[in-house]
């Protein structure tokens, strides 16, 4: 096989937030796959051959990117943020494994800053001590898995971010996460509400979990909620390093 296969993140939003190791990938790249959004945002050039899709056709995708690499392409998968936090580089693992012809194709995983990572920055340090990541989204997990992580999340005082909170599709779920976290006494906490960052778009909104409401979020928002000793510093927002 003389192909290769990269799996690259792209960041929050911001070209500016790119790693050169990404952009070196693009400059060699024959075929980008991905999310239609996320193809758009690599540089068109002559010779690069752009093959966008849907947000549910990941499995589909990352098979595509395999028989192209096989067949020599200098092959780049993209995904937003990094591509091992619930985004394609799990996804082309899973139809590797399925796949055992194309186990011996060099495959490389670029890391980017993922959502949760940009989002801290803007707000402070609210992930400055123990924290956990949870998907929102149950087109992959039962809502029962969801709701069990979140109340051992707030259990055991992790500082939560929450990727996917509210779609159009799932209108309902973002409301009762915050039905959770409630009834879990986190009513109290800080809670950032951090959408578009990095783009024109962005805003920043700190309120407590009790003020939170549904609409706050879409899927352009990543939230942050603190944990119990998480505060605010003039208008930024941090985890103490040391919990007593």
């Amino acid at each position: 096989m003389t192909g290769t296969l990269t799996i690259a993140g792209l960041g929050p939003g911001s070209d500016a937030l790119v790693t050169p190791e990404v952009s070196a990938a693009f400059a060699v790249a024959t075929d980008i796959l991905g999310y239609a959004p996320y193809v758009s945002r690599v540089p068109p050039r002559t010779g690069l051959r752009l093959h966008p899709s849907d947000n549910r056709e990941e499995l589909q995708r990352a098979g595509e990117a395999l028989r192209l690499a096989a067949e020599g392409g200098q092959v780049v998968v993209v995904s937003s943020g990094d591509p091992g936090v619930f985004a394609m580089a799990s996804a082309v693992f899973e139809a590797l494994e399925q796949a055992p012809q194309y186990r011996e194709l060099p495959i490389r995983v670029l890391p980017g800053i993922t959502a949760m990572l940009a989002a801290a920055a803007r707000a402070g340090a609210p992930l400055g001590h123990d924290f956990c990541a949870i998907n929102l989204s149950d087109n992959l997990k039962p809502w029962a898995m969801i709701e069990k992580r979140l109340r051992l999340a707030a259990e055991a005082d992790f500082a939560i971010a929450l990727y996917n909170p509210r779609s159009a599709s799932r209108p309902e779920g973002f409301g009762r996460a915050l039905a959770v976290l409630k009834e879990a006494g986190c009513g109290e906490r800080l809670m950032i509400f951090a959408r578009a960052v990095s783009t024109a778009d962005e805003t920043i909104e700190t309120v407590t979990l009790s003020e939170a409401r549904p609409e706050m979020a879409d899927m352009r928002t990543l939230v942050i909620v603190g944990n119990s000793q998480t505060r605010r510093v003039g208008r930024w927002v941090y985890a103490p390093r040391q919990v007593r």
